[in-house]
């Protein structure tokens, strides 16, 4: 193994880690649907996944009156939680977080979910005691704005130029620019990751074995 590169590694969750894109995807449209809006396509939908809640909703919903907001969150959360059973870790996290964890590398959790989601879905897998901190955009601010990963490293005293933030949006990459951060996506999520180059990762993984090869090399 190569000398550790990152004191910090930021994980986006949904789409990166957690294999959920499908069901937000879905979850989204239905909840557009109950509002009466005008139901967006699946890409247009997967496209605000890493948003907080309320500004990817408005975003996928732009004929929406914005008082109809409150109903349209809480149909997103109903419909998302008939579903979230299905929900589960892509194959191989579990190993990758573990060894990252042996190498002593600070893991973190920079997500577009709430708090209270995000608690729930760290319950569900039994992750307890593998990641050292996250932010959620409920409590700082949603992707693009750098405020998560701002916080993150002042909470572990690491410089940019030592965080690292993997994703699998544009969003997640434009935050890790916007904080001065390096990046890595990861292109078995909600984006294509055509976009990605403008945006400038270090590397792009196409599988979770992959993005784990290339952590052991050059994290």
């Amino acid at each position: 193994m190569s000398a550790r590169q990152f004191d910090l590694i930021a994980f986006d969750w949904d789409g990166t880690l957690f294999d959920s894109t499908a069901i937000i995807t879905r979850s989204i449209q239905a909840a557009v649907r109950d509002v009466g809006g005008t139901v967006p396509s699946q890409q247009q939908a997967s496209y605000v996944i890493g948003m907080g809640l309320m500004q990817a909703l408005a975003h996928a919903a732009p004929d929406v009156p914005q008082d109809r907001y409150p109903q349209l969150g809480e149909r997103y959360k109903h419909h998302y939680e008939q579903q979230q059973d299905d929900i589960s870790l892509f194959d191989g996290v579990l190993p990758m977080l573990t060894e990252l964890k042996q190498r002593a590398h600070w893991l973190s959790v920079a997500t577009g979910k709430s708090r209270s989601g995000l608690n729930v879905a760290l319950r569900a897998v039994a992750l307890q005691g593998l990641f050292d901190g996250s932010r959620t955009a409920d409590e700082t601010a949603g992707k693009p704005s750098p405020l998560m990963l701002h916080e993150l490293m002042k909470e572990f005293g690491v410089d940019p130029r030592r965080t690292l933030m993997i994703g699998d949006t544009t969003h997640d990459l434009q935050m890790a620019l916007n904080a001065g951060c390096p990046s890595v996506g990861v292109s078995y999520g909600a984006h294509e990751p055509d976009a990605f180059d403008a945006l400038m990762p270090l590397f792009v993984a196409h599988s979770v074995p992959e993005l784990h090869d290339w952590l052991r090399e050059n994290a």
